[in-house]
């Protein structure tokens, strides 16, 4: 099965057009992957920076009850 139309490798390559799939959306597949790339790293940041406040939070005030409940 075929996705390019070449048949057989044995040609002179300078007159193929397109060897591959997609030829010429390079360009606008990288732009893509960076572009979700940083999306993603933003939502990691947010989502670890929510929970390590969280935590943080909780610790605080575990902090505070066995202060109260020590002295």
């Amino acid at each position: 099965m075929s996705t390019t139309g070449i048949d057989s490798w044995a040609v002179d390559l300078a007159e193929v057009t397109t060897i591959y799939p997609f030829q010429g959306s390079e360009v606008l597949m990288v732009v893509i992957g960076v572009v979700l790339w940083l999306l993603w790293h933003v939502w990691q940041i947010k989502h670890e920076n929510d929970y390590f406040k969280e935590k943080l939070t909780h610790a605080s005030e575990d902090n505070i009850r066995k202060s109260i409940e020590e002295g």
